[in-house]
């Protein structure tokens, strides 16, 4: 009945989750073959399967408590049983079993009590006591061979199920007679040999809980009048699988979506606002293990980076696979000052009042900042004032490493590159290929990345002796032109020396000098690949893909031609998984990918596709997901929307655009705005034609929103020297405009308290008519997609290609990368291509320098004029400012 019921129990589970696949884990010290067998047998009958963890008979009780902890953590086992010589039970041992993972049925609370009692005994008790033939009430129930802890509960079991209980031990001069006159005994231990049946009371009931009984070995005889006995040594093992069973059922309801269960942490603003690393200071951050479990994360699928930040695994998305999405909140904003207008505090400052003040689930979904700002001019990307991610100096500064990875993997790459050539220029045909495929235990073999080399060539062979020489000078050389190598290094520092540089030049590369140059870590195409990447397999490919030269004949040569997709793809494995952390008010905030620091491909400032997928799970279908697209709406969101929504499928239902009465006034006719310099007095007093001229760049970018058919609402982040005309008159201008409404917001200053309005304003246009579009067809030839970003999005008259950009389209073209959407590498600073130009440039001619390809992400990337992939120091650099306390290690003046 036991075993009937558990396989058709499981046989439901399988239908309603086809991939269920079920461990059951048996960590077993003791050499009895019979349990094995039982366990093994019964777990195939029902649908189950089954390991066992068989340790050495001498294992000691920290050894049992080490493997445990360590199944505890094992994803692919649901139930944990122990199987274990009596000496090894004990409290320590039974409390280390996770009790989501026992199937062996003891509640923590009995385990105390019984601290050296066999798990399964107890379930098969209460088991027998559910049968008529067993009932106590009113019975007399005699406890033999039961002492201290074990006894006691079990005395005080029987006694609330009515029973009139007596107690004592084998040995006990008076154990024949109460044997004789029991109407039910319950064996807490063997019994002994010298203790015969027939001192048994015929047609008493026998409930043995000693610890052997799964072997079976223990049998009571037949007698003329036997006992009721009950024989539960298989009956042990049946309910063992029934327990797992159960335990599926709920590790089932476990995996489903939950409404979040999240205490927000209070928030005290002070005037005047302090600096942002003494805000976070000050804010005790919620454990992020914690934090995890009350947004609905899975002890598995979380990762630990110490007490406040934790990498998210991406299996989550298959448990929540069928969960419906949540709405998908894109912050954009106006052409920006040079000192930024707070896209990122807005991001932070939204979901704070979603969460903490609309109790409304939502992530806020940021860029992980880059070194080179950091220790620039720019600072961090963390939010600011009582809007930022905190620990801030974490966040700011290495988080967990992913910048560092993209580092390696590209820097292997580029090592890759010239290697190759240095070796393919030094070497003959049979020289290089008996090194690229050498004899290794006196057996010679392709590896995979070769084998499958040898297939792209035509090549349909596996056996390394059997090439020609024609078909080993055609895998062995790469023949890469030197000229045509667009793979540069890499570092994560503001660095202009590096800008152009010789390598090659020491004595052991004979000769072998070429010119390079190293761009910022965040310029690496590998960056881009991991924004746009949706698994590891994707990335893999993705990595493979990556042009990184032409050979002599003018074909594409790959990081797969290389060989080194797979040791990238081990580099990235980690830097792929998103990072959960916190804001000030423990709204939720992933890091995505890095943050770029310059105006190249990266400025798409896309963030991990999976960050969002999994974010938009978690939040469920009344929750929020908020990202940031760098720049102006005409920089970062048109590459959002053609690139990233293409690469994604998902489509954002409301855009928030980010404004400042300060940045208005510049593109009215304003003084220049210089990082580092006092503000002019027209930007601390109220002007209202300045702001007026300048809102032609608001309405702009209103304009470029609504190319792509999603609502747009205003967000006016105030600062103390806007007057309150300002800001009202900005925002009816804003909605005049064709915005679906326009706030104010104070989040800098107050917290998700200071944008409250906003959220509200953006749940209501979430709910609006989204009739998304991309701005052009992919079938485009590439000058025409070109075009038509420069007229549609910057409002240019036309463009104008150099020989050398004209020269590459028409390669690009040739190869078959004709079809890939456009990444536009222009400043920020101006609608134009003249960062001087501000308001609503028209009228000008677009010039394009030069186009770029980035296979591997997907998109050919024109450079507008002239684009540097290497950000400079300023004459002050933030790092003057930077310090460590050696006694607290407090990082100090980060901001």
């Amino acid at each position: 009945k036991v075993t009937d019921n558990a396989k058709n129990s499981l046989a439901s589970l399988k239908r309603e989750n086809p991939r269920l696949e079920p461990m059951l884990a048996i960590i077993q010290a003791h050499n009895d073959q019979l349990i094995q067998e039982a366990n093994k047998n019964f777990a195939k009958e029902i649908g189950l399967r089954v390991i066992h963890i068989c340790l050495p008979e001498g294992s000691t009780k920290d050894e049992i408590v080490s493997e445990i902890l360590r199944l505890n953590e094992d994803p692919n086992v649901q139930g944990l049983a122990l199987d274990l010589p009596e000496s090894l039970y004990s409290s320590k041992v039974l409390n280390a079993v996770k009790p989501e993972k026992d199937v062996d049925g003891l509640p923590a609370l009995i385990c105390r009590l019984l601290a050296f009692f066999f798990y399964p005994t107890l379930s098969l008790f209460f088991f027998f006591l559910s049968f008529p033939l067993c009932h106590t009430g009113g019975r007399k129930v005699l406890l033999v061979g039961a002492r201290g802890a074990e006894g006691a509960a079990l005395q005080s079991v029987l006694q609330r199920e009515g029973a009139a209980v007596l107690s004592c031990h084998w040995k006990a001069p008076q154990l024949q007679s109460e044997l004789q006159h029991a109407d039910a005994v319950v064996f807490g231990s063997t019994k002994p040999d010298d203790v015969p049946v027939s001192w048994i009371k015929p047609g008493a009931t026998v409930i043995s809980c000693a610890r052997g009984l799964l072997s079976e070995k223990h049998s009571y005889g037949q007698q003329k009048n036997p006992a009721a006995e009950k024989t539960v040594g298989s009956l042990a093992v049946a309910m063992r699988m029934q327990n797992m069973v159960k335990n599926m059922e709920r590790w089932i309801q476990s995996q489903q979506y939950r409404k979040w269960d999240l205490h927000s942490l209070k928030l005290q603003p002070l005037s005047p606002v302090p600096s942002d690393i003494e805000i976070s200071r000050a804010q005790s951050p919620k454990a992020v293990d914690v934090l995890a479990k009350e947004i609905g994360l899975l002890t598995d699928e979380i990762e630990i980076y110490g007490p406040t930040k934790a990498k998210v695994r991406l299996s989550l998305l298959e448990r929540l696979k069928d969960q419906p999405d949540g709405k998908y909140v894109l912050v954009a904003g106006i052409t920006p000052t040079p000192l930024g207008e707070g896209k990122s505090t807005v991001t932070v400052g939204l979901v704070q009042a979603l969460t903490a003040h609309l109790n409304i689930n939502s992530f806020a979904c940021l860029r992980q900042p880059s070194q080179g700002p950091t220790f620039g001019v720019k600072g961090g990307a963390a939010g600011g004032g009582y809007a930022q991610v905190i620990p801030m100096e974490e966040f700011n500064l290495h988080l967990t490493g992913d910048i560092h990875a993209i580092t390696a993997a590209n820097n292997l790459l580029a090592a890759a590159i010239d290697a190759r050539i240095l070796h393919e220029n030094t070497q003959s045909d049979k020289s290089l290929y008996n090194r690229l495929v050498p004899v290794v235990n006196g057996v010679r073999g392709f590896s995979a990345i070769q084998l499958a080399r040898l297939r792209r060539l035509g090549i349909n062979k596996t056996d390394p002796e059997t090439l020609t020489e024609e078909e080993i000078s055609k895998f062995a050389r790469l023949d890469i032109d030197p000229s045509t190598i667009t793979w540069q290094r890499v570092v994560d520092t503001n660095d202009r020396f590096l800008r152009k540089i010789t390598v090659g030049q020491a004595n052991t590369e004979k000769g072998f000098v070429r010119q390079a140059q190293f761009d910022i870590a965040v310029a690496s195409e590998i960056m881009a690949i991991l924004a746009l990447t949706t698994s590891l397999q994707d990335m893999k490919e993705r990595l493979g893909r990556m042009v990184v030269a032409n050979d002599k004949k003018g074909e594409p040569v790959t990081a797969e031609d290389l060989g080194v997709t797979g040791a990238l793809a081990v580099l990235m494995k980690d830097a792929i998984k998103p990072t959960l952390m916190q804001t000030l008010e423990v709204s939720m905030a992933y890091d995505a990918c890095p943050s770029p620091a310059f105006k190249l491909h990266t400025v798409l400032i896309m963030l991990l596709f999976s960050n969002y997928k999994i974010a938009l799970k978690l939040v469920g279908e009344k929750g929020f997901v908020v990202t940031e697209a760098g720049f102006g709406a005409d920089i970062g969101m048109e590459k959002f929307f053609n690139i990233k929504c293409r690469a994604s499928g998902l489509v954002p239902s409301v855009v928030v655009l980010v404004a400042t009465v300060r940045a208005l006034k510049m593109h009215g006719g304003g003084p220049n705005v210089t990082a580092g310099a006092p503000l002019k007095k027209e930007y601390t007093e109220e002007n209202l034609q300045l702001v007026a001229d300048g809102c032609c760049n608001l309405q702009k970018q209103i304009q470029i929103t609504q190319l792509f058919g999603v609502p747009v609402v205003v967000a006016l982040n105030v600062f103390k020297t806007d007057s309150p005309a300002e800001v009202d008159l900005v925002c009816r201008i804003a909605k005049e405009s064709g915005a679906f409404d326009a706030v104010p917001c104070n989040h800098w200053s107050a917290g998700g308290r200071g944008a409250i309005k906003l959220a509200q304003a953006v749940e209501k246009a979430a709910n609006q008519k989204n009739s998304f579009k991309y701005l052009y067809s992919l079938e485009l030839p590439i000058v025409e997609k070109i075009r038509t970003i420069a007229q549609r999005v910057y409002g240019a008259q036309d463009i104008e290609l150099s020989p050398v950009a004209q020269s590459q389209v028409d390669r690009y073209t040739r190869q078959g990368f004709g079809n890939l959407p456009i990444c536009m590498a222009k400043t920020h600073l101006s609608l134009s291509h003249q960062p001087e130009r501000k308001g609503v440039p028209t009228g000008f001619i677009l010039p394009i320098s030069d186009v770029r390809a980035s296979i591997g992400a997907g998109f050919i990337y024109p450079l507008v004029g002239t684009m540097s992939t290497m950000p400079g120091l300023p004459t002050r650099p933030c790092f003057y400012d930077i310090d460590l306390d050696p006694i607290t290690e407090q990082v100090k003046g980060l901001f």
